[in-house]
């Protein structure tokens, strides 16, 4: 029988451009012992560990989690690191999670950093993922692709440049009450528009920043929960799936992996809906932290995920459907948008609907959170993944 898995304890820190005052395996020891107190735990308590690390190229090194070892109490302990690029910290969880589900461990530590600033070009370090003959030419990076798939997007759907700033405004409102939030502040439609043109239709305020910082969750087995938590969230549904890196092969309007709609993520919340029971997402998830490092890229999750049907999110936007209050709320964090820290961006997603599924989610928890939703998504949305947190757990679906 698949052991029940619930979140024990969870940890972030403040996300902003740099942090000078700590090396990169300080800031993953400031993510460990946080966590740790925050489930009242010891270092000895935890059976095994994941690391979260996206590229390191973006420090210049090879390898950092080898730094970390002895920072984050891993010494003696089985220890694997994890990477799938922006979809990290939500492979991360979903491995923990399999640890601990197969009984193979009790308890499990995902912890990771990110220092992506070092770098004063990331887009060099993450343009080495387009293929040099055909690809990089052209020349695509990060931004203008996700661009490009905006612009038809929006074509498809009739879709606005000032229906992207609505959200805009609405996730940057939403982190305010988000203490650890790299981005804030109550800004207009008319200042997103505004703001200067990186890739048409991407404006400055349409883009995530570059984000340092650390986070961990510690998740158990049942045994675990009852002597750790009185309030865990349950990891009650995880789903994932992976795409071509062939970007062309991917524009097909036919196919279910339709990269324009971003259709894969539709397989991927299949999965974790069905085992977490979910058949009305629209009415049964309270919060919805999709990974949304663009502005078209969270709701156009959410269409697939079954939340509305597709063109509809940005229309739904416009009548506050997603705000704090709404239908569901979408991001009260703040979001990717706001807050991009590669390496466990994805983990702070998860952080932030196991913190609303458990009431600790501070100025920004949203009443009566019964179930939530992180997502995940790297390389050019060629990993996906989806996880459900919820205040009960499931035996069978």
């Amino acid at each position: 029988m698949p052991e029940i898995v619930g979140v024990l304890g969870t940890y972030q820190s403040d996300f902003k451009l740099r942090n000078q005052a700590m090396t990169f395996p300080e800031q993953a020891q400031q993510a460990a012992i946080g966590c740790l107190a925050a489930a009242n735990m010891k270092p000895d308590d935890v059976d095994a560990i994941v690391f979260s690390l996206a590229p390191t190229a973006f420090m210049g090194v090879a390898d950092a989690d080898r730094w970390s070892i002895d920072y984050i109490f891993g010494a003696g302990k089985p220890m694997l690191r994890v990477h799938t690029g922006g979809a990290t910290g939500g492979s991360v969880v979903q491995a923990a999670h399999s640890l601990v589900r197969s009984g193979i461990y009790r308890t499990v530590m995902i912890v990771g950093a990110e220092r992506i600033s070092e770098t004063p070009d990331a887009q060099k370090v993450l343009n080495q993922i387009f293929d040099p003959f055909y690809e990089k030419d052209m020349p695509l990076q990060t931004i203008t692709t996700v661009a490009m798939m905006a612009t038809a997007y929006m074509l498809r759907h009739g879709v606005t440049q000032e229906d992207l700033a609505r959200l805009v405004v609405r996730q940057r409102k939403n982190a305010m009450g988000n203490p650890h939030a790299h981005l804030k502040g109550i800004i207009t439609v008319e200042d997103v528009m505004a703001s200067p043109m990186i890739a048409h239709p991407f404006k400055l305020f349409d883009c995530c920043p570059r984000s340092s910082g650390s986070a961990a969750m510690i998740i158990g087995n049942m045994d675990a929960v009852r002597e750790y938590q009185t309030r865990p969230a349950f990891i009650t549904g995880v789903g994932a799936v992976s795409d071509s890196n062939w970007i062309g092969d991917r524009i097909v309007p036919t196919s279910e992996y339709d990269f324009i709609d971003w259709k894969l993520m539709r397989l991927a919340g299949g999965k974790a809906f069905k085992s977490a029971g979910i058949t009305d997402p629209i009415n049964q998830v309270q919060v919805a932290e999709v990974y949304d490092a663009f502005s078209i890229q969270g709701l156009t999750q959410l269409e697939q995920l079954g939340f509305c049907s597709s063109g509809k999110a940005f229309k739904m936007e416009r009548d506050g459907a997603w705000e704090m209050n709404g239908q569901v709320a979408v991001c009260p964090s703040g979001g990717t948008l706001c807050t991009n820290p590669i390496a466990v961006a994805g983990l702070v997603r998860a952080i932030e609907a196991a913190d609303q599924v458990m009431g600790t989610a501070g100025e920004h928890q949203v009443k009566g959170v019964r179930n939530a939703l992180a997502t995940a998504v790297g390389g050019i949305a060629q990993f996906l993944t989806c996880s459900v947190f919820s205040t009960d757990h499931v035996t069978e679906h």
